[in-house]
């Protein structure tokens, strides 16, 4: 890999999930239930199901109107979730 565009997307910001476009791939970052005012345990079903750091994940829809929930893809499945719960889930966009 290039020495630039690896530095590149090392500097990328991170974002909630919940402000990820549309059909943007991304990968996660970290998941922090509590500051996104959930209860702790609710991170860790969160990574059961796949939301872990580095997993590859999309918005593949949100509902309308309003675009809470929304379906997301992490790995090769995907997920309805609130907007809560996408608020807590850190990613980067690749």
């Amino acid at each position: 890999m290039d020495e630039g565009f690896r530095a590149a997307a090392h500097a990328a910001p991170s974002i909630s999930l919940c402000q990820l476009g549309l059909q943007r791939p991304a990968l996660v970052r970290s998941v922090n239930a509590v500051a996104a005012g959930l209860a702790p345990e609710r991170a860790r079903q969160l990574a059961d199901i796949g939301f872990v750091p580095g997993e590859r994940v999309m918005v593949v829809t949100r509902a309308w109107p309003g675009g809470d929930p929304m379906v997301v893809l992490v790995g090769h499945s995907r997920f309805a979730l609130r907007g809560a719960e996408a608020a807590c889930i850190q990613v980067q966009e690749v």
